[in-house]
């Protein structure tokens, strides 16, 4: 039974996170700050970004700042930044905080914090609380379905390259399916401080592994939400867990053996549907395949064009921090409207920074802000703020 939600707060969607290195907060910081006040390190840095960096330092070293949320290091920043060098750490700061703070306070600039490619729509699962279990969506005669070219796969990370930091390799498909997928890969190399990748890891065979851990993946997310086979096969419909299980390893001791050097992230995330599922029993199963295990909260998204309407009017903090980029180059400011009924238009026409500052995203932005979310389809049926 799925739990009832009334609220999806996009900021804090962990509901459990659990770590199999454990890690000393007060060291940690104290080491981040020598970093930061190092100005070798802050050489790459132009004056829009050191004004970010100074409300970082401000919020991690001193009181905050007045009137603006306090930025934090939680414990998966600490890792990702744990996997860079120290001339790098300062960058990503300033893209974590336009991360996680601007979309509070309903600031843009030129690029989308994060970046959403989708290399295919077409999903070989059909979990209960996704929306491929929708028939007017998941088969090819609706138009929806289809893979990423190469080229326009391309054409997007050369935009993004220097300007956006965060980039996933995922959306409304099972990236793994995309018949380009190794190549795309293989572009991505060394382009990017954060670039993951979300799968379920039913195609993760030893040609897919080496491609991974060659490139400049990151975190290798594995969307797995039971520790026992019943359970993760009533979820992910069309899914074993015993093949999961056998590719993750598999992965495991690829890296170990041809990669050892290797500083990618890999995690277990489950969604948080039902109070069957337990984070002590995730972590008991799991702890020794991967470095993390984490529960994100459950988003009713299956079918949100028949959702009942919802009294919502905070605004979806989503439109000031992401971009999304589906196979056929179409834009779209989330992936709750997985039929892009607000698409604000299309690669192929304009850039990623035009479409970010376009005229259809400012009046999303702007509506929303005005308490006027109601207005728009599905945005008057979700519960994401």
């Amino acid at each position: 039974m799925k739990k009832t939600k009334e609220l999806y707060k996009k900021y804090d969607s962990f509901v459990g996170f659990k770590l199999k290195e454990k890690y000393n907060q007060n060291y940690f910081i104290s080491n981040l700050k020598l970093v930061i006040e190092n100005k070798k390190n802050l050489k790459k840095l132009n004056k829009y970004d050191l004004e970010i960096l100074n409300y970082v330092k401000k919020d991690l070293f001193f009181d905050g700042t007045n009137n603006r949320p306090k930025f934090e290091i939680k414990p998966n920043v600490v890792k990702e930044i744990q996997t860079l060098n120290s001339d790098q750490i300062p960058k990503y700061l300033v893209h974590r905080y336009r991360y996680e703070i601007h979309p509070q306070i309903r600031i843009y600039d030129d690029y989308p914090p994060y970046l959403q490619i989708e290399p295919t729509s077409i999903c070989n699962y059909r979990c209960v609380f996704c929306y491929q279990t929708d028939n007017t969506f998941n088969k090819r005669s609706f138009g929806h379905m289809g893979h990423m070219t190469l080229d326009t796969f391309k054409k997007i990370v050369d935009q993004a390259e220097g300007n956006i930091e965060f980039i996933s390799l995922a959306s409304r498909g099972e990236p793994l399916l995309c018949p380009d997928f190794i190549k795309m890969l293989d572009y991505t190399r060394d382009k990017f401080f954060n670039l993951k990748i979300n799968t379920n890891a039913s195609l993760l065979d030893d040609n897919m592994s080496h491609a991974i851990l060659k490139s400049g993946v990151k975190t290798l997310v594995f969307s797995a939400d039971a520790a026992d086979s019943t359970l993760y096969s009533k979820l992910r419909v069309n899914g074993k867990l015993e093949r999961i299980v056998k590719n993750i390893k598999n992965f495991r001791e690829i890296k170990r053996k041809n990669y050892p050097n290797s500083k990618i992230i890999t995690r277990v995330a489950g969604v948080k549907v039902n109070n069957q599922q337990n984070l002590r029993d995730m972590e008991a199963f799991w702890s020794d395949m991967v470095d993390q295990i984490a529960f994100v909260d459950y988003m009713p998204w299956e079918n949100v064009y028949d959702s009942k309407l919802s009294e919502i009017n905070t605004p979806c903090s989503d439109l000031w921090r992401r971009m999304f980029i589906w196979w056929d180059g179409k834009v779209n400011p989330c992936d709750v409207d997985y039929k892009s009924k607000l698409s604000v238009g299309n690669i192929m026409e304009k850039n990623i920074s035009n479409l970010w500052k376009s005229e259809n995203y400012k009046k999303l932005r702007t509506e929303h802000g005005s308490n006027k979310r109601k207005n728009y389809s599905p945005c008057n049926r979700c519960v994401l703020v």
